[in-house]
């Protein structure tokens, strides 16, 4: 299916683009309708999911915690503070040898995989 290019999509990409943070859904609705209030907060969310699945960004499922989107797409690692909660870029190498790794005994077929470690940001660590 050829999906058109939307203004409210352009909109969007650049916001991810810009912020260059892991954002939010919230932060992108945020930002974006400081200058285009009309933007609806569904329009945000579709149209993030849609620009992930069609590898424009990088959305990151982060488990107790809402959804990140990346401006990078190329496969890397993230730590999330267990403080504050932000996402962090990982400076290491891609783990291309783990999936054929992996054992299953549920008949499971892997897709792919994410990794994500915990730490303390040093903004974090600075106040206790």
């Amino acid at each position: 299916m050829v999906r058109r290019n939307t203004i409210q999509r352009e909109l969007i990409l650049n916001a991810v683009r810009s912020l260059k943070n892991h954002a939010t859904a919230d932060d992108i609705y945020n930002m974006i309708t400081k200058e285009h209030p009309a933007v609806g907060k569904g329009t945000v969310y579709r149209n993030l999911n849609i620009l992930a699945e069609e590898g424009e960004i990088r959305k990151i499922e982060v488990i107790g915690g809402p959804d990140c989107f990346d401006h990078i797409c190329e496969k890397h690692y993230h730590v999330r503070c267990i403080k504050c909660g932000r996402l962090f870029d990982v400076d290491v190498e891609p783990f291309p040898e783990l999936k054929p790794r992996i054992k299953d005994s549920s008949d499971m077929q892997f897709l792919d995989y994410d990794i994500l470690f915990k730490g303390i940001c040093s903004d974090c660590q600075k106040t206790k």
